[in-house]
């Protein structure tokens, strides 16, 4: 294996990290699980047409939890129907009861282990939800209190830092919207998406990487879609790279945070490629005005993003980018990526 060497520890070379090796895999691990879910999908999709939720609650944690930002502003956009995140704390540690007869209760997990997430999966059970289990451990106790799994088949990850499992989460919540909704824009689209994830692996984020190596916190934006790859990437920088990054949708920001944003200020925005894309376009040209220092992933941003097959696939693009780039920084700062500071890859809270 190569080494780097930064402040006299040894540090894997960019292309010998397991967070670069799992992250690259992502092409294929979405190709063989849309094939291999495609009748679980199929299925579940018709029933939930014929027998349509009043609403749709989502809980997870941690990197499944910004896939539950994802799910929320897709099914609100394309099916037009009200999703929710729920609190797992309520469930779990107050043991409040929740009206949930007849809704979709999507449960988002790596592990299928967390502690909370199995009680509030139980406890939305036996309230009269439709509880799907997203989760990349078929086997897992989660996978069995469900009424329907969805396996992610991201296989194996070792790196702590999450990767092709947060984007399989993604492309699982993706197929299920387009096979429900189930119509031509969005199924032909997941057609396309491994493609588009392999063109989106080879581009260039250097400009990234190379701004942010002796930074101490920045601004990641993002709006509408296009927050959950804002919400995830805040993640990695603070788990890989040691450095302090909030998450705000680009109009949230307006609301008090941006009155920290001057002279050198760091700030990334993704520009999703809708109708919100306007908008986050006009406040990174205000930010520069400011002389704050911006990069911006768009199609004509200094940080190229892949033409999408469709709006909806554009934050998966966005933050496979992100992840060959972010890998890249953590070991410019000093940080194995692999194995962040007091962090274990399996999570189990209360």
């Amino acid at each position: 294996m190569n080494t780097v060497a930064t402040n006299n520890v040894r540090l894997p070379a960019p292309h010998d990290t397991l967070m670069y090796a799992e992250a690259a895999q992502t092409a294929e691990v979405v190709a063989a699980q849309y094939a291999r879910n495609e009748a679980v999908i199929t299925a579940l999709a018709e029933d939930l047409r014929r027998n349509p939720p009043p609403f749709v609650a989502t809980c997870a944690r941690g990197s499944s939890d910004h896939a539950a930002t994802y799910a929320k502003y897709l099914f609100e956009t394309q099916l037009g129907i009200v999703t929710a995140s729920a609190s797992p704390s309520v469930g779990s540690v107050y043991e409040a009861k929740q009206k949930l007869e007849g809704a979709l209760y999507l449960v988002i997990s790596q592990s299928g282990k967390s502690p909370d997430l199995l009680r509030n999966a139980e406890a939305a059970r036996e309230a009269g939800a439709r509880v799907v289990a997203l989760v990349n451990v078929e086997d897992s106790p989660l996978a069995q209190l469900a009424h329907t799994v969805v396996p992610l088949h991201a296989g194996p990850e070792r790196s702590v830092a999450a990767t092709k499992s947060y984007l399989s989460s993604l492309s699982a919540i993706l197929q299920l919207a387009a096979y429900w909704k189930n119509q031509a824009p969005l199924l032909d689209a997941l057609k396309s998406l491994p493609d588009s994830l392999r063109a989106a692996w080879q581009a260039d984020w250097s400009p990234l990487t190379e701004g942010l190596v002796d930074a101490h916190n920045l601004f990641v934006l993002g709006r509408g879609l296009g927050l959950a790859a804002a919400q995830e990437a805040a993640l990695k920088f603070k788990e890989t790279c040691g450095l302090h990054a909030e998450a705000y949708s680009s109009a949230e920001v307006k609301h008090g945070p941006m009155a920290l944003v001057g002279p050198g200020f760091p700030v990334l925005c993704f520009a999703q490629p809708d109708e919100t894309e306007a908008g986050t376009l006009a406040l990174a040209k205000e930010f520069r005005g400011r002389g704050a220092e911006v990069w911006v992933s768009s199609a004509h941003g200094d940080l190229p993003l892949v033409k999408a097959p469709h709006p909806a696939c554009a934050p998966l693009l966005t933050i496979q980018s992100f992840y060959r780039a972010i890998n890249a920084l953590a070991l410019r700062r000093g940080h194995n990526p692999d194995v962040p500071p007091h962090l274990n890859k399996v999570t189990e809270t209360v």
